[in-house]
């Protein structure tokens, strides 16, 4: 149902006064699960190039130890990126039929032979 002209300037003015409030902003962002996965995928990232300099300066100066110990900090930080993602991506509480739930993991994930039996199953009729 559209809101009447009334009810829409209100919802502007109220968003406005929101935008303006430094402190609100600040509490919404801090409270944000995608704006920390965010945060971590970049400090992943620039770990990465770190730990790719190591690998460099480790082969440059013939180091052996220091290029192997850039290679582990580049695998930690791509792992860390890949986990951070992952929580980006899925979110505790999601709705169904208008009421949260908490989402429950399943306890065995679906191999690549299973999706593509789902996917073989669901597929339309007419395509055999």
């Amino acid at each position: 149902m559209p809101l009447s002209e009334h009810e829409q300037r209100l919802f502007d003015q109220i968003e406005r006064s929101l935008a303006e409030d430094p402190k609100f902003a600040s509490a919404v962002r801090a409270s944000d699960p995608r704006f920390h996965a965010r945060r971590r995928l970049l400090v992943a990232a620039f770990v990465i190039l770190v730990g790719l300099a190591l690998v460099v300066l480790g082969t440059v100066s013939s180091n052996t130890p220091l290029g192997v110990a850039g290679f582990v900090v580049m695998l930690g930080s791509a792992a860390f990126a890949m986990q951070s993602r992952r929580k980006g991506n899925a979110p505790d509480l999601h709705a169904v039929g208008g009421t949260a739930s908490r989402r429950t993991r399943q306890t065995r994930k679906a191999g690549f032979m299973d999706r593509l039996e789902d996917r073989w199953r669901q597929r339309p009729e007419g395509h055999r």
